[in-house]
């Protein structure tokens, strides 16, 4: 068979040894297998090693009027994807998700005609190569989708979406006695939308005024389903629909939706940890005090990861000790300052996370006391409709 004869034309259906009993239904569907594994590939990041029931190492594979709709899902998150095959009847199976897309990998794109008896749930591929035979289980089996009730909605450019996760998703805290700390807070507003992230070390609110909601509303969304929308939305132009509900959050764009269940929990007040006075201000080449502060940290202690900030004028100097080993570096750097002199330390690994998170070439430093927090803003902010506000916590100076 050619590469790309017409799926319509060309293929003829073979009717496997396993359903040709009188008393087996079967369903049967051609697909491309380059398109397939697209598809799964686009999912499967949904998939666990450790699931709680055996069936989540499916995909669902549902066929209707033509279409294929595949899912997979951990419970608490749920990705679909649709794709168009050629099917004489309707169906549903769930799939082994490991061996059926390490078979797709291996295949040139050509059309791949899948069998299935739908009584003992047996799956027959053939391909340009041969058959393949493996045994799939009851569709009806899977988790159903929740069903989406009383939703607000708001569409966005996934830009923008992509935006908000890559500048908060780092700021999350992994600590399982508060959950809501370890997600990304949206309050969505008539003039403005706004992501939060916080771990009680480091803080980050991303603000947008070009993004505005009908409806004003607030919910947790967990880091998972980020990530797996940061993944799936890098290179896409369609828009992205969001559905929410006191429970569950609905994304929708191009042939790919997903569901994810929301943190429970009410999310701390933000606002009242963000200093109002902050008197002290640093401006600074962004990428070289990055690289100092890269640099001199090699030399901190390994259990707090402190350095030293002490400025003096228009001269920062950045600098570490490990006294364990008799480590040190010390660094100089010109920079724009008003204020008093001051002496401040910060964890490095937050301080180089938040520098790397800010695109812009000079940064804003802003303090007012060394046990108080600090504020790290964009100096030249190239997008005016985007307001980014980072905080990180001082740590004790042990002089």
């Amino acid at each position: 068979m050619s590469k790309n004869s017409n799926l319509k034309d060309d293929v003829v259906i073979d009717m496997p040894s396993s359903v040709t009993g009188k008393n087996h239904s079967y369903m049967k569907f051609i697909v491309s297998s380059s398109g397939l594994l697209k598809q799964l590939q686009a999912i499967s990041g949904v998939l666990n090693s450790n699931n709680p029931l055996p069936i989540l190492d499916n995909f669902l594979f549902v066929i209707e009027k033509g279409s294929l709709t595949i899912s997979a899902s951990d419970l608490e998150t749920t990705m679909t994807s649709k794709l168009t095959v050629e099917a004489k009847s309707n169906g549903k199976i769930a799939v082994p998700a490991k061996i059926l897309l390490e078979t797709l990998k291996t295949f040139p794109e050509q059309p791949l005609t899948f069998s299935i008896d739908e009584k003992t749930f047996g799956i027959e591929i053939s391909s340009d190569y041969g058959k393949y035979k493996l045994t799939g289980f009851d569709g009806e089996e899977f988790p159903k989708l929740p069903v989406m009730e009383g939703t607000r909605s708001i569409e966005l450019s996934p830009d923008v979406m992509l935006h908000a996760i890559n500048k908060t998703l780092f700021a999350t805290g992994n600590d399982e006695l508060r959950p809501v700390m370890s997600g990304v807070f949206c309050q969505l507003e008539k003039d403005s939308l706004t992501f939060v992230a916080t771990d009680a070390h480091k803080l980050v609110r991303y603000k947008r005024t070009d993004a505005k909601s009908k409806n004003e509303g607030t919910f947790i969304l967990p880091k998972k389903p980020l990530t797996l929308l940061k993944n799936i939305l890098t290179g896409t132009e369609q828009s992205l629909m969001i559905n929410y509900n006191e429970n569950n959050a609905f994304f929708e764009f191009g042939n790919i939706s997903l569901i994810c269940r929301l943190i429970d929990g009410r999310y701390p007040n933000y606002e009242a940890v963000i200093p109002a006075e902050n008197p002290n201000k640093l401006t600074i080449d962004r990428s070289a005090l990055l690289n100092s502060v890269r640099r001199v940290s090699i030399f901190s202690n390994k259990t707090t990861h402190q350095v030293r900030l002490k400025i003096n004028g228009s001269e920062l100097h950045i600098s570490a000790e490990d006294l364990d080993f008799a480590n040190e570096a010390n660094e100089r750097l010109s920079c724009e300052y008003s204020g008093e002199d001051m002496e401040i330390g910060f964890n490095a690994r937050f301080l180089a996370e938040m520098l790397s998170n800010l695109d812009s070439d000079q940064v804003n430093i802003e303090m007012s006391m060394p046990n108080r927090a600090g504020i790290l803003t964009q100096a030249d902010g190239k997008n005016s409709e985007e307001d980014i506000l980072m905080l990180v916590m001082p740590v004790m100076l042990n002089n």
